[in-house]
C-alpha cells in the first residue's frame, strides 16, 4: 500500500510533471502474470523512471545497507526501499549472486514483474557493456518470459557520479516478449546460457541505440579508472622533466 502512495501520491506525479517520461512499447508488459524486466542501466534513476511508466510494481533488488541503517534516517530510507519496489540483498559475500536469484525467483513464483539490469552495474560511459548470464538462468529456471528494455535519457538527468544533471524527458522502451523455452532444462549449460544473455543484449542495443562493448561494465570501469591513473602519472614525470631542465 505504501508503494502506491508513493508512487501515485508522492513522488510519481512530481517526477510525471516535471519531466514528462515518455514510453514506447508498454503493451509488451502484461496485464498479469510474472515476466523478467531485463533493462540497461545508465543512471541510479532508471529504477525510478522505468516502473513510473506502468500501471504495475516493478520490483528489484537493492543493497541490503539501504535497509538496516539505523536511526530515524534509516527507518525513512528503509520506508522508501520498501516501497519503491526494492527488497534487499547482501551483495558483499561470494553468495551475493545466488541471494538475488532466490530472490528474484521468489517475486515471479509470486506472479510478479521483476526488474534486472544485466550489465550488473551502472554504465560509466553511456555504451551498453556485455550481459552477465544471471538473467538467463533464472529465465531458464522459472519459464517466465524476459522483455528488453530501455530507458533513453536517465544519465542526463542524473549522470554517474553526479547529484544532480539537467532536464530532459526520458523515454522507456519495451521491446517484445522473448520466449526461451525451447532451451528448457538447460540451465546448466554456460553455453545456452551466454547465447540467451546476448540475445536479451541484443535487444536492449537495438531499442536504446547505444554502442555495444564486449566487456563487463565492471571491467571496462577498471580499465578506464587505470588508463587515467597512467595519464596522470605521466603528466606528473613531464611535468618533473620539464621543471629540471628549466
Amino acid at each position: 500500500m505504501f508503494y502506491w502512495f508513493l508512487k501515485w501520491i508522492a513522488l510519481g506525479p512530481v517526477l510525471r510533471v516535471i519531466f514528462r517520461p515518455q514510453t514506447e512499447g508498454a503493451e509488451h508488459v502484461p496485464d498479469d502474470g510474472a515476466a523478467i524486466l531485463a533493462s540497461n542501466h545508465l543512471s541510479y534513476a532508471d529504477w525510478l523512471f522505468m516502473p513510473l511508466t506502468l500501471t504495475r510494481r516493478v520490483t528489484f533488488v537493492a543493497k541490503a545497507e539501504y535497509f538496516t541503517s539505523p536511526g530515524i534516517k534509516g527507518w525513512l530510507q528503509k520506508q522508501f526501499f520498501s516501497g519503491a519496489g526494492q527488497v534487499p540483498i547482501d551483495r558483499s559475500g561470494a553468495s551475493a549472486a545466488e541471494g538475488a536469484l532466490s530472490a528474484a525467483k521468489r517475486i515471479l513464483g509470486e506472479g510478479d514483474l521483476f526488474g534486472i539490469y544485466p550489465e550488473g552495474t551502472r554504465s560509466h560511459d553511456g555504451k551498453l557493456y556485455r550481459g552477465k548470464t544471471g538473467v538467463a538462468r533464472l529465465a531458464l529456471e522459472t519459464g517466465v518470459p524476459v522483455i528488453p528494455v530501455a530507458v533513453v535519457g536517465t544519465d542526463v538527468v542524473a549522470p554517474p557520479g553526479k547529484k544532480f544533471g539537467s532536464f530532459t524527458r526520458p523515454v522507456v522502451r519495451f521491446g517484445k516478449p522473448l520466449d526461451f523455452s525451447r532451451y528448457a532444462g538447460m540451465e546448466n549449460d554456460r553455453y545456452i546460457l551466454r547465447s540467451i544473455t546476448d540475445e536479451i543484449m541484443y535487444e536492449i542495443m537495438r531499442l536504446s541505440g547505444q554502442e555495444y562493448v564486449d566487456k563487463y561494465a565492471s571491467q571496462a570501469k577498471a580499465d578506464d579508472k587505470a588508463a587515467a591513473a597512467e595519464a596522470a602519472r605521466a603528466d606528473d614525470e613531464r611535468g618533473e622533466t620539464r621543471k629540471l631542465a628549466s
